[in-house]
């Protein structure tokens, strides 16, 4: 009878849990489509314009952020006209500006729009500025009358002490006659050849009045004697000068076009790439883990699904490059589980029941977990801070990420799987639930042994020598392209402009090569694929030639276009945060370990990660494949992930020398070597899984983040053996040299950092 009731107790409950789980499941799959159609999508992913600016203060003094700062809503007020519904505009260092308009269905319209800020000044008959707008009050203008009462526009002075100096000086004088002008170009407009004109729609002279002596009130533009404005002229020039009466000019160092055709088409691209590339990841961690891989693969699309919804509750706008790193995140999010599962593991195999097992696993793999996360955080935070617009999508999509992982592949899966596991429906079908067959695990109590590592017979640190020889010829041959080639850079890091076409028209590199030639371009790179070209010229293209280029391809091949354009100002600012960006990461890193740690695992980590950016440059430059902003995105992902590696090997390092009694030059090899063992098949399955989004990325995905994808692929590989043959060589042999030459100090460190009392146990 008892045992009756206890099976349907236990039935009950797994039918509760089950529920709940299928509860879990319809609510994310209800919501899901929903929350992806609300998302802001970038220009990448929906076609527009991005522009970055110079501004420049008219006068020619200093910069400052109240003037940047008055630009920037000069810019939000012009875009508001252009109905765009989710622009950005962000502030980049003291003297910089990118806008960018997602969804905008004209784009040369907008940026004519953009570029046409209107700027007042004030100056004499032989056109020498008095005055620049920063006299007047912003927003300022308004609609009047003249003494005729003919329309007119009042506007009101700030500075009211410096116009009556202005004006005191310009009364003595011969001429005292003061010109406004709105939007004066140098060379060009000149009051000699306007004053016929000033006052009408054919002149940017809007008034010329005649300064008897100093004042300090408001001032009233009105038309010419014989051509007074109308209301509606009047209206439109209170409107520019309260959108653009500004003390700056805003020149345009690079842009972006982007058609909406071509974004549509990357969109679906890379949702296909991304989709496929979850399911692989889904399947394998069913197989390998059974029931615990299918709580984990809930978990993976409840993450998908919080990673966006937080996504929109910030109001950010996805690119491709966040998606890049939504599915990237994917698979090193799936790390934090495959720890906690092959801890779970270990402690069944050890001959532990299903419920100890899983609490000891959980708790023992939560330190491992956290510190491989920090560290791909404090990398992205930096890759955040340094990184310019795709960049800094990248970055944020990752943190987000990070932040995600924890919660729901850490807490969440935790949470379900305890729940089953209360039930006791598990205890007897360890194989269901961890794919641990009832056979495998030892009866302790028989004195039966516990089951022997696969790995158990393979020194890894023997093969060493190999590994470090075929990078050092790797890295030596690409040092030799390197300084013979250079790297294949893109226009990011070199100046010039981006142009790719899509089309069905079967395109050839000589037709290109004929069309670079009319459009009077001069191309340094030229590659076309069956349905693309991307082409790469050193000119870099102002506003009419961008329109011009755009118009040609899409008429002679009905083609959908993408122009991006960089000038030299920005390539010297990208190459200059590139460098700072990765030195910033690496030295992050070793603070970071050598506070978790000790300076030796510092030390050893951030070798392998050199290693692993130079390994990453060698192949790049022997293989010529394009250098971006997005390459060094992926060289910041690749210390995040490497660090993410050798972190958890040095972490069971760390628990396997707190059980030795004592730790010698002898043993402390033997050691590491054991280390590696236990973890080698943690790291097979995360390598798989991250490469698999990838992989399908590589192969599904739009060209836009190819180099991307082709440098995390490198560096997935790279990383994994560096942070085996490299990292904990390197640890176990500078180990090995201060236990065989002790000192107070290093004794001291060694003990604090070892001794059992001190430490407890972590694993992955």
């Amino acid at each position: 009878m008892t045992k009756k009731k206890t099976k349907k107790k236990t039935g009950s409950k797994v039918v509760f849990s089950s529920i709940l789980l299928l509860l879990v499941i319809g609510v994310i799959c209800f919501l899901f489509v929903p929350l992806f159609k609300n998302l802001n999508f970038g220009l990448d992913l929906q076609g527009g314009f991005e522009v970055l600016y110079k501004v420049k203060s008219i006068d020619g003094s200093k910069m400052n952020k109240e003037k940047l700062t008055a630009t920037y809503k000069t810019l939000s007020k012009r875009i508001d006209s252009l109905g765009v519904s989710e622009p950005e505009i962000i502030l980049e260092g003291s003297d910089k500006i990118r806008v960018k308009l997602a969804g905008v269905k004209d784009a040369e319209a907008a940026r004519k729009q953009l570029s046409t800020v209107a700027t007042l000044s004030f100056r004499d008959t032989d056109d020498k500025l008095l005055m620049s707008s920063d006299v007047l009050k912003a927003g300022g203008a308004k609609v009047s009358q003249d003494s005729g009462g003919n329309p007119a526009v009042l506007l009101s002075v700030k500075d009211k002490d410096k116009f009556y100096d202005v004006t005191n000086r310009l009364s003595k004088t011969e001429n005292k006659t003061m010109v406004i002008w709105l939007d004066y170009e140098e060379g060009k407009d000149s009051y000699s050849n306007e004053q016929g004109n000033c006052g009408t729609d054919a002149s940017s002279c809007l008034s010329a009045a005649t300064v008897s002596q100093g004042f300090a009130s408001d001032v009233i533009i009105q038309g010419g004697s014989t051509h007074p404005f109308t209301q509606e002229q009047v209206q439109n020039l209170v409107d520019l000068i309260n959108s653009g009466s500004l003390p700056s000019k805003v020149t345009e160092i690079s842009s972006k076009t982007v058609g909406a055709s071509f974004g549509d088409s990357t969109l679906s691209k890379t949702l296909v790439a991304g989709i496929v590339g979850i399911s692989l990841i889904i399947l394998i961690m069913i197989s390998v883990y059974h029931f615990a891989g299918f709580i984990s693969s809930l978990a993976i699309m409840l993450y998908t699904f919080l990673v966006f919804g937080v996504f929109w509750l910030i109001g950010g706008v996805l690119t491709l490059p966040g998606i890049a790193a939504l599915v990237l995140g994917i698979g090193m999010a799936v790390d934090a589980n495959v720890i906690t599962f092959s801890r779970i593991k270990d402690e069944l195999y050890s001959g532990k029941s299903l419920q100890y097992a899983f609490k000891e696993g959980s708790k023992t793999s939560l330190r491992a977990i956290l510190d491989s996360n920090l560290t791909t955080l404090l990398v992205a935070i930096i890759m955040f801070y340094f990184g310019e617009s795709s960049v800094k999508g990248f970055a944020t999509v990752l943190i987000i990420t990070i932040l995600v992982t924890m919660f729901t592949m850490v807490f969440i899966t935790r949470v379900l799987l305890n729940l089953f596991i209360k039930t006791g429906y598990f205890d007897n079908k360890t194989n269901i639930f961890i794919k641990v067959k009832k056979k495998d695990i030892p009866d302790v109590s028989k004195g039966e042994e516990v089951i022997k590592n696969p790995f158990k017979n393979v020194n890894f640190l023997s093969k060493t020598k190999i590994f470090a020889s075929l990078s050092v010829i790797i890295i030596i041959v690409g040092g030799i392209f390197l300084m013979t080639k250079g790297f294949n850079l893109s226009v990011d890091y070199k100046a010039g402009s981006d142009i790719t076409i899509e089309t069905d028209a079967k395109l050839t590199e000589k037709q290109i090569k004929q069309d670079i030639k009319e459009l009077n371009l001069k191309a340094t790179d030229i590659t076309v694929t069956k349905d693309e070209a991307m082409i790469k010229v050193t000119n870099v293209l102002d506003q009419d030639k961008v329109v011009g280029v755009n118009k040609y391809f899409e008429e002679k091949y009905q083609a959908k276009v993408n122009i991006g354009v960089v000038s030299n100002v920005v390539k010297q600012e990208l190459i200059k945060n590139a460098i700072l960006s990765v030195l910033l990461a690496m030295i992050g890193i070793i603070i970071y370990i050598s506070i978790r740690f000790k300076f030796s695992y510092a030390i050893s980590s951030v070798v392998a990660l050199v290693h692993d950016v130079l390994m990453i440059f060698a192949v790049f430059a022997i293989t010529r494949l394009e250098v971006s902003t997005m390459f060094i995105a992926a060289i910041l992902a690749i210390i995040g992930y490497s660090i993410n590696d050798t972190i958890v090997c040095f972490d069971r390092i760390r628990e396997n020398i707190s059980k030795t009694k004592k730790v010698t030059s002898d043993n402390i090899k033997e050691i590491c070597n054991e280390s590696i063992k236990e973890t080698f098949t943690r790291t097979i399955y995360t390598t798989i899984t991250t490469l698999l989004p990838i992989l399908a990325l590589i192969f599904l995905g739009s060209s836009g983040i190819f180099t991307f994808n082709i440098a995390m692929l490198i560096g997935l590989i790279v990383g994994t053996y560096s942070s085996i043959f490299i990292a904990t060589a390197l640890f176990a042999y500078l180990e090995a040299k201060a236990l065989k030459n002790p000192n107070k100090k290093s004794k001291k460190v060694y003990k604090d950092d070892f001794e059992e009392k001190n430490i407890k146990g972590v694993n992955c």
